[in-house]
């Protein structure tokens, strides 16, 4: 019998949620550099040479201090107050963007992935080449010099996801969505999910997605992503409604495109994930500039 096809785990998810990356910094950090969580950003810095220590103040999920002594990946998916002690003597240089996940605090990526991802740049298989040409950018100005090197940086982050799907417990990931992808048979059943949210996903069709029995990829499913496949389903429905009322659909065509049977069914569970009606969720939501908006370039365009 042949092995079914590999599936591509991250396009569905990034078409829906992008991420952008903004060239922030390239060079020496010289002294101390403060990264505010307050400015609503996630981070992703690059440790091209020398060495490192990073704090994290008042921030209880992350050791106060850590030490880097070789070229470094350091993913910040959500914002948290970090900073950078480095000595002009050290001669540590840097290549940094800020990231923009579309939903912000509600992007299902960001929300899965820890506070902090520290991978040596030899660990990620492929990096080599993307670095190169990312360094060649940000080394001196050149027409359209910021605008590829956002680019380069998206293409620098998405190297470092695939790695994650492929090591998530190297990278200390809880179960959830990536986890979950890092499943190959579960991975089939959510990349359907992903691509296909208002279908009407039954536990059966899930688990013959899976080639899995119902009960099997039911306890596989709570075991790896934390959660029922009803649960991840909704959850997903409703992360995709938050971000199409901040672009102006309406909960009745959403309704429709989300698999619901009404818009009263699906104002009803919006209620039940975020305790407040669609309506008073979009007014409470911040502006469209404050960090949550994002253009249409980006990852998954």
């Amino acid at each position: 019998m042949n092995a079914p096809p590999p599936v591509d785990r991250l396009s569905g998810l990034l078409e829906r949620f992008r991420v952008r990356a903004q060239l922030f910094h390239t060079g020496a950090l010289c002294g101390l550099s403060h990264f505010d969580a307050g400015e609503g950003r996630g981070y992703l810095h690059v440790l091209r040479r020398g060495t490192l220590e990073v704090s994290h103040p008042g921030e209880r999920r992350l050791p106060q201090r850590l030490a880097f002594h070789e070229p470094t990946l350091l993913l910040y998916a959500r914002p948290l107050t970090h900073r950078f002690h480095n000595p002009p003597q050290e001669g540590s240089d840097f290549t940094c963007a800020q990231l923009v996940f579309e939903g912000g605090e509600h992007n299902p990526l960001a929300r899965a992935l820890p506070p902090l991802i520290a991978v040596p740049l030899s660990r990620v298989d492929g990096l080599d080449a993307a670095l190169s040409l990312l360094f060649a950018e940000t080394d001196r100005v050149r027409c359209g010099q910021r605008l590829m090197a956002d680019r380069l940086f998206e293409v620098v982050l998405l190297q470092l996801l695939r790695w994650l799907l492929d090591h998530p417990h190297e990278a200390g990931i809880q179960p959830g969505l990536i986890t979950g992808l890092s499943e190959p048979r579960l991975a089939r059943a959510l990349v359907a999910l992903h691509e296909s949210p208002g279908q009407a996903w039954t536990l059966e069709r899930m688990a013959e997605c899976a080639g899995m029995s119902r009960t099997v990829f039911a306890n596989t499913f709570r075991t790896v992503v934390g959660q029922t496949p009803a649960d991840y389903l909704t959850d997903w429905r409703i992360a995709l409604a938050q971000t199409r009322l901040r672009e102006g659909r309406s909960i009745k065509q959403l309704a429709e495109e989300l698999g619901y049977a009404n818009p009263s069914a699906l104002s009803r569970a919006f209620a039940a994930r975020t305790g407040q009606s669609p309506r008073d969720w979009l007014k409470s939501t911040v502006a469209p500039d404050s960090g949550e908006h994002v253009s249409p370039r980006g990852i998954g365009q």
